[in-house]
């Protein structure tokens, strides 16, 4: 990184994206609970892994307002990006059954990021105040690119921000050297069904076991 990133079960694997705007939702993969409850809860999930040909990314998914940028963060900006990702998850109810082991790990990962020399966060930003981002790892050899999925704040929500994260995110990471890129989430939640099935990629089932394995 730039040293300056209650759950309802379902029977379906995913549906396909549908008409309208992006309902913003984020997710932490392979979370590893711990207690009786939070691991039950975990593994009720359903989980889908998303994979893009970085190759196939477009130049461009819309036009960013002047008003907002997307680059990567500094140190300087830890705090404002522990809030943005704290946020997200606690006002949503899905992972209230697990929440302070999502939270653990939210925060074990951007401490491991903010101490690494290669993965990034990538901040949106509108003027100077950070209201979005995603973790990203470069490591080929990881499960999951995504670390932590796009994040917007919740007054930002459809407003096709989440899109254009994405999009920048899939392009920091083809030139960060990747060919292809991965991400996980549970089956339900609506990133699974109206974000990443964007910009060409393929899905699949994952077995909760292996996540929390992981």
């Amino acid at each position: 990184m730039t040293r300056a990133k209650r759950a309802r079960p379902t029977n379906s694997i995913v549906e396909q994206p549908k008409k309208g705007k992006w309902m913003n939702v984020w997710h932490v993969s392979h979370v590893q609970t711990r207690g009786v409850e939070g691991d039950r809860a975990m593994k009720l999930l359903k989980w889908v892994q998303f994979t893009w040909d970085l190759g196939k990314i477009p130049a461009k998914a819309g036009d960013l307002p002047a008003q907002y940028q997307i680059s990567p963060a500094t140190t300087e900006d830890e705090k404002a990006l522990r809030k943005v990702f704290s946020s997200s998850f606690l006002l949503d109810p899905a992972w209230n059954p697990a929440i302070g082991e999502v939270m653990q790990t939210i925060q074990s990962r951007l401490d491991a990021a903010l101490a690494s020399t290669t993965q990034t966060c990538l901040a949106l930003r509108h003027g100077q105040r950070i209201i979005g981002a995603s973790l990203l790892h470069p490591d080929a050899g990881v499960v999951e690119h995504f670390a932590v999925g796009p994040s917007i704040l919740a007054e930002y929500r459809n407003r096709g921000l989440g899109t254009l994260l994405l999009r920048a995110s899939l392009a920091w990471l083809r030139d960060a050297g990747l060919t292809r890129a991965s991400a996980l989430s549970p089956d339900y939640v609506p990133v699974t069904k109206f974000l990443y099935p964007k910009f060409g990629a393929v899905f699949a089932a994952v077995q909760p076991a292996v996540l929390l394995a992981a």
